[in-house]
């Protein structure tokens, strides 16, 4: 399906992409952590109500 040339590729395509994205937004750092201070309770809130319709799917089905 691909070759290796292709995989190769991908592969470091893929760590110039972290590397890049790691220096970009590593200079932000001091940035976001006072701009979005306290976001972390809007993901636990997020996982919560996906966990919640998770469970209500489950026992709905039986």
């Amino acid at each position: 399906m691909f070759t290796t040339g292709q995989w190769t590729f991908a592969a470091l395509f893929f760590v110039a992409f972290v590397i890049a994205t790691y220096f970009a937004y590593g200079k932000d750092k001091a940035l976001h952590n006072k701009v979005y201070k306290g976001s972390y309770k809007i993901l636990i809130a997020f996982l919560l109500f996906i966990a919640m319709l998770f469970v209500i799917k489950v026992t709905m089905k039986h």
